[in-house]
């Protein structure tokens, strides 16, 4: 945001808050005042004696430069400038170019420094700046010597100690200078700020002759073919320095030119003026009257004010949303593009506005196609890897990084969420499906063009995520208003599920780009899967826009395939999408019908518990929790039986790729819930500890084999082992099985005992399993008859508390 305008220099103050460094710089410290001080006295010695001598010679160029240098500090008193002015009027003095523009600069900061100059010296310098410009500027005219002759003859114009004859002059010459010579601006136009710095000052004078044409000059200058280019930077200048004109108006009390600026600049502007200016020039109205509402000038004046810079914005905001024909997010139009980054700079700085249709879409054509211009980028990127072509720079794209207007994009999307509350329903809704639909577009664009840069431009895909990660923090802002708004009593239900599932795939979309822990982003993920927890056609809905089998494993995209083999666990962009699924899936999976899950889930949560990152794969095995765990299906039988073929493919699955890929944490929860919720008997529990006494009877007698003690130390390559035979023996207490398959279970746990070579602790095996042996003996036939009739399992309070300890465990 703006700094204060307590600069004495205004032309400092314009560049520090358009993003423009300053030409001029102080190399003064602290540590070498003396030496500058030296250099200082040593420069203005050599320019009296140029003046003695009546020779202005090489060395004398330098001396003013290292004056320049010290702007910040030095201070010029009357006697040196009336040597300036002396040196500059001599006829005896052949001065190069150059030197004009230096001493112009030094004059000035007199100017502005001095606290009561000599009168006759004022009128003296007013005579000799007349002459100057008369008689050398069409020999020896330049960008600079323009320029710091408008700074200078604006700052006479402005300070209060000149006469209103002396001013007059001025005025009268700057006008001419505005008129006549303002190409040489566009012949280099880092002096613009300069020549705006003395359109601020003259306008700012007390002398009201001229105002309307120094207007003119200022809002007209930029459309006439050889004039400057219009950016967004002399955009913002244009705003601080109406800002810093009527700001100063407003405390002087002076309504006379703020009416005048009401009327031929916000109500009636003319043909001729340019759209960019007029909008930055109503911003800075705006700005200006918000920060002096509390003044004692007329509320009157000042109401007229705001509402004739509103009216001007607005009408500008309506005439480009007409030509657009509504949010636009891919015209390459100039001027619209410029106007779009202007209108959201414009809201951003100006303070509070009234909520309208214009300026709301507005906002979001420049949030997305300005300030987040990801889907052009992506395009650009695309085009210069397979054409080779130079028309993306990988500077450019940082440039954007570096931008004003990058950088306000927190403070404009916060002007975005606040127009969205006020605005009517039919742009709410347009706007929504903008933004949906975007993260649609970023999560394809960014998945192509990550694949295709990784490992080849890592520094411009690190730059394109910068811009993407700053995209989702808006998309998060957007949807929490969105959220607040629709998810409430005043809309349907329908329309607030429509919305939950929107929400949730747009956000699977930018998951990728999520690198923090936002409460705004939780806080929406509550409120919309509540909504969908509590509907099954929207859990439904939800699932069924996970990506398919197909889609996952295959890339259709030719032009990615001819550049590199696809594989789909390195699709990192794909993965963090799935990953959201993975975690938000299970706590509505109770909605989630057999048959959906069958054909659209149960495929990816296989694929991905094969995942190499270890974070992705235990999210598969809690959705295999997840699912094992429910049971609310109409036809429940249906549900079981598919729980029962998923076992088998889930062990094998699981197993296969353990250890490795596979987490014991994750791999032992589904263990651990296949046994608690399949019923008593079941084959598919059977197969599971059968397949866990295989694979741990084989990763023992690997480990056995290569190291016969390892049971004294269970680590490193033996960690496996240990860690399924743990297990084994924690499900015990939990496997609710009938006479044969205990039998069978026993009879593999006394095969281990038996084998095993830990001499401490074997003795207090067998001794338990004798004991186990005969209960199981005791209980099998009650057991069996609790199960038939449908009762309460003996062992319920045994798997709650066990299945506690192995959670605690795991």
């Amino acid at each position: 945001m703006a700094r204060q305008a307590n600069s004495i220099f205004l032309e400092e103050w314009l560049r520090n808050n358009s993003g423009v460094s300053a030409n001029i710089t102080s190399r003064q410290s602290s540590a070498s005042s003396s030496s500058s001080a030296r250099a200082i006295i040593q420069a203005w010695t050599d320019l009296r004696d140029s003046l003695q001598n009546h020779r202005f010679q090489p060395h004398h160029l330098p001396s003013l430069k290292v004056l320049l240098n010290s702007q910040t500090s030095l201070h010029v008193a009357d006697p040196q400038a009336k040597l300036l002015l002396s040196i500059i009027s001599s006829r005896n003095l052949d001065l190069p170019s150059e030197s004009y523009p230096l001493l112009l600069r030094l004059l000035y900061i007199w100017v502005r420094k001095s606290f009561k100059p000599s009168p006759a010296l004022i009128d003296l310098a007013v005579e000799v700046l007349t002459n100057v410009f008369d008689a050398e500027f069409s020999v020896k005219k330049s960008p600079f010597f323009y320029a710091e002759g408008l700074l200078l003859l604006g700052a006479f114009s402005f300070a209060p100690y000149v006469p209103e004859k002396s001013k007059m002059a001025c005025l009268q010459l700057l006008c001419g200078l505005l008129e006549g010579e303002y190409r040489l601006v566009s012949s280099f136009e880092g002096i613009l700020p300069d020549m705006l710095a003395g359109i601020g000052y003259a306008l700012s004078s007390t002398v009201d002759v001229h105002f309307v044409r120094i207007l003119n000059s200022l809002f007209e200058i930029w459309g006439k073919e050889d004039g400057p280019h219009a950016t967004v930077c002399y955009g913002l200048m244009i705003l601080h320095l109406i800002e810093w004109v009527i700001s100063g108006f407003i405390k002087s009390n002076y309504t006379q030119k703020i009416e005048v600026i009401s009327q031929e600049i916000l109500e009636k502007p003319k043909e001729n003026y340019v759209p960019f200016a007029l909008l930055m020039g109503a911003a800075g109205a705006l700005r200006a009257s918000a920060k002096s509402a509390t003044s004692g000038m007329g509320q009157g004046i000042l109401s007229r004010l705001r509402i004739s810079a509103e009216n001007l914005i607005e009408s500008v905001a309506q005439d480009l949303i007409s030509k657009a024909g509504g949010v636009s997010t891919s015209d390459d139009n100039i001027a619209s593009s410029l106007l779009l980054q202007c209108i959201s700079l414009a809201l951003a700085r100006s303070g509070s506005l009234s909520s309208n249709r214009p300026l709301f879409l507005c906002l979001a054509s420049a949030l997305l196609k300005e300030i987040f211009p990801l889907q052009n980028l992506y395009m650009r990127v695309h085009k210069y890897l397979h054409s080779n072509s130079s028309e993306l720079k990988r500077n450019e794209v940082r440039e954007h990084l570096d931008s004003v207007l990058f950088k306000e994009a927190g403070v404009i999307a916060g002007v975005f969420c606040n127009q969205y509350a006020l605005v009517d329903e039919e742009s709410k809704c347009i706007v929504e499906d903008v933004i949906w639909d975007y993260c649609q577009d970023i999560y394809l664009g960014h998945r192509r063009v990550a694949l295709l840069l990784r490992g080849r431009d890592d520094e411009l895909l690190g730059v394109l995520e910068k811009i993407a990660e700053s995209a989702f923090l808006m998309v998060v802002l957007f949807t929490l208003s969105v959220t607040k708004h629709r998810l409430n009593s005043k809309f349907p239900h329908e329309t607030q599920i429509e919305t939950s599932v929107r929400i949730l795939v747009s956000f699977s979309c930018v998951e990728y780009f999520r690198r923090m822990r936002l409460s705004e982003y939780m806080d929406t993920i509550r409120g919309v899967v509540v909504s969908v927890q509590e509907n099954e056609s929207a859990c439904v809905s939800f699932v069924e826009s996970m990506p398919s089998y197909a889609d996952l494993t295959n890339w259709q995209d030719f032009s990615v395939l001819q550049k590199m083999e696809y594989i789909w666990y390195k699709d990192e962009v794909q993965t963090a999408r799935i990953l959201f699924y993975l975690r938000v899936i299970p706590t509505c999976i109770e909605r989630v019908t057999a048959p959906i899950f069958r054909r659209v889930l149960a495929p990816t949560m296989f694929l991905y518990m094969g995942h190499p990152n270890k974070k992705v794969a235990r999210a598969s095995h809690s959705m295999f929790v997840g699912f094992i765990s429910s049971g609310k299906d109409s036809d429940q039988d249906e549900r079981v039986s598919l729980k029962e073929q998923l076992v088998f493919y889930y062990m094998e699955r699981s197993l296969a790729e353990y250890p490795g890929t596979t987490p014991f944490k994750g791999m032992a929860s589904g263990v651990v819930a296949l046994v608690r919720h399949l019923p008593a008997g079941s084959p598919a529990i059977f197969y599971c500890i059968n397949s866990l006494v295989v694979k741990a009877d084989r990763l023992c007698g690997e480990v056995f084999a290569y190291k016969a003690d390892i049971w004294k130390n269970w680590q490193g390559e033996s960690e496996p082992c240990k860690e399924i035979i743990e297990l084994l023996l924690r499900l015990i207490s939990l496997v609710d099985t009938q006479a044969n398959g205990q039998n069978l279970v026993l009879n593999e746990l006394f095969s281990l005992v038996a084998e095993s070579d830990d001499v401490t602790r074997k003795p207090n095996l067998v001794s338990w399993l004798q004991s186990l042996s005969y209960l199981c003996s005791q209980d099998t036939s009650r057991v069996a008859n609790s199960t038939e009739v449908g009762g309460d399992r003996n062992s319920v309070s045994a798997q709650a508390t066990n299945s506690s300890d192995l959670h605690a465990r795991l």
